[in-house]
């Protein structure tokens, strides 16, 4: 057949639906095979998804439309697949001379023009580099990641011009900002569809569980102290620093092994044990907080998990997770401390029975000994689900993990 349409795929077992997000061809634009045509939203992460034949290119999702799996979202006229050199306005048509088109194309106004990619959108914004100041390499003028790298990187005349433009627009702004105080403008978007899946999750959690939180605090003297010890000789050896949560991790990890209950989950009327400890840690991206697991923690190094840790925060943050990545936990790590939150309560990651948050370190007077002294102190909170664990034993896992990180040599040697 000369025109194949083109479905959502299958994405796993739990997404039945997406959210078309953004087209990256214009609509009736001659493209190759295997070329990325968009990008779709699932409630886990985003994805590409490229021509399965050349041809010319017809739309049929529009952007912000939710598509069920196995809708049709585009067609492609295969027949049309010959017009590639003769297309006048089309990317094909411009494909010849990359890294002139994008300005070429700016003209079009396709929405690849000028865009930067979310891994680009990071480094640009992090870099203080105005998208409009960097000349984009990809498909259709795209600004890829290796674009906002060399802008950010190589600052021959973009660079000095960012400091100076920074310090003095927000100068001019100041001054009708009594205006912007009386603003009554209003302004509607529409929810991503990863908020939408959290805002679910978490009601649900609310909802569904009896959920219950225990507070307690622990001394990081003995761990910054290790920690600084330590540090120059496991970076040398490999490669990566040693940080608290590899240290919060293999506690809870082998706590977890020694209470399996907090380690369970419910499953209707069964409860379902645990001989391992996948644990998930929460990380904070632009378009939500995701919670990818690390298998098998009791059994890895603390330089593994580090590792596994940036790994996955690099990924999350780049919008590169997969759907397995994404997929189980048996238990939850969240650190407010790094926003600066002093104490928190955690809300329960289903079908996962208990979650550890970690707050901000404080130096505070606390009694040593008959004496008062100050201590960099952290508070620490467990939420649980009172339906599978028992008041008794939430305090005595909170009891456990404090005493090993107060003295994380016990934990070194498993004692």
């Amino acid at each position: 057949m000369p025109v194949v349409e083109l479905k959502i795929p299958n994405l796993g077992e739990s997404i039945s639906s997406v959210t078309f997000s953004k087209w990256l061809k214009p609509n009736g634009s001659v493209v190759s095979m295997d070329e990325p045509l968009c990008e779709i939203e699932t409630e886990k992460a985003n994805q590409e998804l490229s021509a399965d034949s050349a041809g010319k290119l017809t739309w049929v999702a529009q952007e912000g439309e939710d598509l069920a799996v196995g809708a049709i979202f585009a067609k492609i006229d295969t027949d049309a697949s010959g017009q590639t050199a003769a297309a006048p306005s089309t990317p094909a048509a411009a494909a010849a001379p990359a890294p002139q088109t994008a300005p070429q194309i700016t003209g079009e106004k396709t929405y690849a023009t000028g865009t930067p990619s979310p891994a680009a959108s990071k480094i640009l914004t992090e870099g203080s580099v105005n998208p409009a100041d960097v000349n984009g390499t990809g498909r259709d003028g795209r600004i890829t990641k290796e674009d906002a790298q060399k802008a950010v990187s190589n600052p021959p005349a973009a660079a000095p011009a960012a400091p100076v433009a920074t310090p003095e627009q927000p100068k001019p702004a100041a001054k009708p900002q009594p205006t912007a105080a009386f603003s009554r403008n209003d302004r509607r978007e529409r929810m991503s569809r990863m908020r939408r899946t959290i805002a679910k999750r978490l009601v649900s959690a609310k909802n569904n569980t009896a959920m219950l939180t225990t507070f307690n605090e622990v001394d990081m003297s003995a761990l910054m102290a290790f920690r600084e010890k330590y540090q120059e000789a496991f970076v040398k050896k490999f490669g990566i620093k040693l940080g608290f949560m590899s240290v919060f991790a293999k506690a809870c990890a082998k706590v977890l092994l020694e209470m399996p209950d907090v380690n369970a989950m419910i499953d209707g009327d069964d409860v379902v044990y645990h001989d391992y400890a996948d644990i998930s840690f929460a990380i904070s991206t632009p378009t939500g907080l995701v919670v990818p697991p690390i298998r098998n923690v009791e059994s890895l190094h603390f330089s593994e998990i580090e590792l596994k840790i940036k790994d996955l925060a690099v990924k999350a943050r780049d919008g590169k997770l997969s759907l397995e990545e994404m997929t189980g936990g048996t238990f939850t790590i969240t650190n407010g401390g790094v926003f600066g939150s002093l104490m928190s309560t955690p809300i329960i990651n289903e079908p996962q029975s208990a979650i550890l948050g970690m707050h901000a370190i404080k130096e505070r007077p606390i009694a040593v000994d008959g004496k008062v002294e100050i201590r960099p102190m952290m508070y620490l909170a467990l939420s649980y689900d009172h339906r599978i664990i028992d008041g008794s034993t939430s305090v005595t896992f909170l009891v456990k993990v404090k005493n090993l990180i107060e003295d994380p040599i016990t934990l070194l040697m498993d004692l």
